[in-house]
């Protein structure tokens, strides 16, 4: 006899247990060792520049560029590559983290020094991881052979060639959108379903060239080194605005929305 119970469709989770799994899994990140998610931040810094990297190889490789609708939808798709090296691969991200580890304190069991902890580490470590990346790339990069200066400038040049105020609120919605990722993945039942999710939303993010502080950190690093178009005021400016966005975004209107709502009473 077969067994039915595999047949069956898996129960979706109610927003009530997404919170829960929400709250046991941030709390477990801001008891971890600072050593551990200094290190966790800085795998997910290195992981992600994947992403950037082969954006550049598709714009270096193929004849149209950014404005042609199927190498953008291809940009898009391979933006993403770095964001299911680190979600999968349970790096810490700090645009994720805006949404995971503002809800504890929402929830009373943790304070704002437990947030920051968590935040500055996992931060701190992304960025560094994205700079060894970027270093490591940029001393392969002559053997690569499918790649080049111009590419980096290129995609370096979307992100920084904004007003400022442009920067701060296409910030918000790029911490608006990995703030719901976060939510979705941890509704989410399968890997299968994760993954898709993953490059759903983070090449959402990558069509509209919304800037991501850690996933944007390799991109204009890049430009940085590789081009005198990109200056280090470009850099810091970016920086700061789309972090800035980034935690407001994932903070406002996922972690106190999606709380406020599930505390009263959804099912």
């Amino acid at each position: 006899m077969s067994d039915q119970s595999a047949d069956a469709p898996t129960e979706q989770k109610s927003s009530r247990s997404i919170l829960d799994s929400i709250l046991e899994t941030a709390l477990h990140e801001m008891n971890r060792e600072r050593s551990g998610l200094l290190l966790s931040g800085l795998s997910a810094g290195l992981d992600i520049g994947f992403g950037p990297l082969m954006m550049a190889v598709v714009l270096t490789l193929s004849p149209a560029s950014f404005g042609d609708l199927t190498t953008e939808l291809l940009l898009a798709s391979v933006y993403s590559i770095g964001f299911m090296f680190v979600i999968l691969g349970r790096s810490e991200l700090f645009t994720e983290h805006t949404t995971l580890a503002v809800i504890p304190v929402l929830d009373g069991q943790a304070s704002l020094r437990d947030l920051g902890r968590l935040w500055g580490l996992v931060y701190v470590g992304n960025l560094v991881g994205g700079l060894f990346f970027t270093l490591l790339v940029i001393l392969l990069m002559p053997e690569l052979g499918v790649v080049t200066p111009a590419a980096f400038e290129t995609i370096a040049l979307k992100l920084v060639s904004h007003d400022l105020p442009w920067l701060f609120v296409g910030g918000v919605f790029a911490g608006w959108l990995m703030g719901l990722l976060a939510w979705l993945i941890t509704a989410a039942q399968e890997t299968t379903s994760r993954l898709i999710l993953v490059w759903v939303v983070a090449g959402t993010i990558g069509l509209l060239h919304l800037p991501h502080s850690i996933a944007g950190n390799v991109e204009v690093l890049f430009g940085l080194f590789m081009s005198p178009a990109i200056t280090l005021t470009d850099y810091v400016g970016f920086l700061v605005l789309a972090t800035i966005g980034n935690a407001f975004g994932g903070s406002i209107f996922v972690a106190l929305l999606k709380y406020g709502h599930v505390v009263r009473g959804a099912n």
